[in-house]
């Protein structure tokens, strides 16, 4: 599994004109679901985004978590995660999961982080989505539940 996380001041994602999700201050987590992940790979990465220290305590440094300012987090599908660019000029996403079991396990991570006591918000799976979001450093960072596999 793989997730890309932005410390945000705010963030929503819209599906037909419809915001489906919002959130002030916290983290915007984008997460693709690679082919053979399972339990141990969505606790990793829901475990990461609840606990990483990367908001700013009271001398401005990253010793704080999400769950320690009582931030929230706004969880979007995104297959594209996994996309192979290294061949030719088309990503090639065989990483991926098929959709029915990727939608199973992105569904867990949010309920995961909600068991963490976290406000989390979700995109629609499969949707065309409008995200939109106030970066907050930036401060951004790339989540592997396999590295070194």
């Amino acid at each position: 599994m793989r997730a890309v996380i932005q410390r945000v001041k705010s963030a929503s994602v819209s599906v037909d004109g419809k915001v489906v999700g919002e959130i002030g201050k916290g983290i915007l987590a984008y997460v693709g679901v690679e082919k053979g992940d399972v339990e141990a790979d969505l606790r990793f990465i829901s475990s990461k985004i609840a606990s990483l220290r990367i908001f700013g305590d009271s001398e401005g440094r990253m010793n704080l978590s999400v769950k320690d300012i009582g931030g929230s987090v706004l969880v979007i599908s995104q297959f594209t995660l996994l996309g192979d660019c290294t061949k030719g000029r088309r990503p090639s996403f065989d990483r991926a999961e098929s959709p029915g079991e990727a939608k199973v396990l992105y569904e867990r991570v949010a309920v995961a982080l909600r068991e963490e006591g976290l406000k989390v918000e979700t995109g629609e799976f499969q949707a065309h989505m409008e995200v939109e979001s106030v970066n907050d450093g930036p401060v951004t960072f790339i989540l592997e539940s396999r590295k070194g596999e």
